[in-house]
């Protein structure tokens, strides 16, 4: 595209996020869809909800006929949508139903705040136009700030490679029905596709050849993955609370750093604001405010006193990877006092966050692996420059601010590495006599790299000589499944033996917990 076509697009960008819904008071589902055109299957993207609080939750859908055009097969039109949302799925007793508009410039995308709910209720949801009914999604609302719930239900995944794998364990986290799902970066990849689809050996238009940069590749990127019925069954069965990782924009990004090379940075941030804009086109979060290339989307979640969730951003903000990224030896760079990954408000936000919190369980739900990693099993340490090793002055800010602010039982829940992992937060790690502050699951991709490999990792419970507070670690493909009680904390990980044909069957490679107040992990 030419430079200043592809700089128009960045005017648009901040308009995304500060898009205003409206509601129609009167019933839209007796009432004749006045303003709705015909449109045949125009929900093929599916429904999805998220970012649930005690009395509300984002409601999301986007209109697309033919999800791999770059409007989704719609004029340039806006089109009326009517919601409703119930306390049944045969939609006998309503509780809130409106109307908005779905609009070109925002790729025909719906976000409904759907407020004035209970808390910790189980609702259903669905939307119509042009006499179209959508799929029915189940959603449901956080407890009520001041009570003390029993348990809570989560599963969280990442890394959803399109081309690499069926998103089969999708279907079984569907099949969980949790009470929220977390996702944890990388739900698209800005790669181009192959003809042939990869391990889908499914044939796609020659547009997904190039890579993303437009806000139209984007969006049809979006509209391939999201076609996935795997992927819509999942957002259907439980409200999502998402955040992004690198390949929702470019891989490794940091900060105001691009790829380099022929890409400028005047040229990355308008990719990078493209980028942003499709991601708020297509996931169900509550509107932040936002212009063009930069984007708040850390946030915190309570359920009760029982679990508080900090949602970081772990690229927006971080100072460029040292000694030329990748793994590294002897980077003393990696040590500098001054570099940052969440960046200074974000950090404060967290530490004043956690220190304020009286929940029983303190989560940060984030991207990349906090423990240390070291991938040489000689004297020498690899670490990896992109993970938190490679920004060791935030990392030793964050965990000893827990320790000196006496956080309840700090977890953390990671992406990005295709790896399963449990492990144990120290304040050093290269003391293994340091005590133990905190835990940490790292949950695998759900396709991305293959089938993976069975034989490889660390069995439950045992200890990796290179990194002694490793307690387990496979390479397969699959999910966390967290189940969180006053007590323990208890993480199943679940996998799936292929993702290079669909039908995968689902086992439990690992379960381990952490009980209240003595941190640490235990194999069950």
């Amino acid at each position: 595209m030419p430079e200043l076509s592809r700089r128009g697009l960045l005017g648009l960008g901040g308009a995304a996020f500060a898009l205003a819904f409206t509601t129609d008071l009167a019933d839209p589902w007796t009432a004749p869809a006045r303003a709705a055109a015909r449109i045949d299957n125009p929900f093929q993207l599916g429904v999805a909800s998220g970012d649930p609080l005690s009395d509300r939750v984002i409601l999301w859908t986007r209109l697309a006929p033919k999800p791999l055009e770059p409007l989704g097969g719609l004029p340039f039109a806006k089109f009326r949508v009517d919601w409703e949302i119930s306390e049944d799925e045969n939609f006998t007793h309503r509780v809130r139903h409106g109307s908005t508009w779905a609009t070109p410039e925002y790729g025909h995308s719906v976000h409904v705040d759907a407020k004035g709910l209970r808390p910790g209720r189980e609702y259903y949801y669905r939307f119509r136009t042009g006499g179209e009914i959508s799929p029915v999604g189940r959603t449901k609302t956080a407890p009520a700030p001041r009570t003390s719930p029993d348990a809570l239900r989560l599963a969280f995944a990442s890394c959803a490679s399109w081309q690499d794998g069926y998103y089969t364990a999708y279907r079984h986290l569907a099949d969980e029905r949790p009470d929220v799902v977390f996702h944890l970066g990388d739900y698209i990849y800005e790669y181009g596709i192959v003809p042939m689809g990869g391990n889908r050996n499914t044939p796609v238009p020659e547009q997904f050849r190039v890579q993303c940069d437009t806000l139209d590749r984007y969006r049809v990127q979006y509209g391939l993955y999201k076609s996935d019925p795997d992927l819509q069954a999942a957002h259907q069965s439980a409200p999502w609370i998402v955040t992004w990782d690198d390949h929702e924009v470019l891989d490794n990004w940091a900060g105001r750093f691009g790829p380099g090379g022929d890409v400028t940075e005047q040229d990355y941030l308008v990719i990078r604001a493209n980028a942003f804009r499709a991601f708020w086109e297509n996931m169900p979060v509550r509107v932040p405010a936002i212009e063009g290339p930069d984007a708040r989307i850390y946030r915190r979640f309570t359920f009760g006193d029982l679990a508080e969730f900090n949602v970081l951003d772990t690229r927006q903000y971080r100072d460029d990877q040292v000694c030329g990224d990748g793994q590294q030896i002897d980077c003393a760079d990696r040590l500098e006092p001054s570099r940052q990954m969440l960046g200074a408000e974000q950090e404060t936000w967290l530490l004043d966050g956690l220190g304020a919190s009286r929940a029983k369980w303190n989560v940060l739900a984030q991207q990349i692996a906090m423990m240390q990693l070291d991938y040489d099993a000689g004297p020498a340490q690899r670490l990896s420059m992109d993970l938190w090793d490679g920004y060791k002055a935030a990392k030793d800010r964050l965990l000893t601010g827990m320790v000196d602010r006496q956080v309840s039982n700090p977890v953390v829940l990671t992406g990005d590495i295709h790896y399963n992992l449990a492990g144990e937060l120290r304040t050093n790690f290269d003391d293994p006599a340091t005590p133990v502050v905190g835990v940490e699951f790292v949950c695998t991709s759900i396709s991305s790299g293959g089938n993976g490999n069975a034989s490889t990792g660390v069995p439950p419970g045992s200890t990796d000589p290179t990194n002694p507070h490793l307690r387990f670690s496979s390479y397969q493909r699959g999910y966390v499944s967290c189940e969180v009680t006053r007590d323990q904390w208890r993480s199943d990980f679940k996998i799936v033996p292929y993702v290079d044909r669909p039908g995968a069957p689902v086992s439990t490679r690992a379960s381990l917990v952490s009980l209240d107040g003595a941190p640490g992990l235990h194999a069950l």
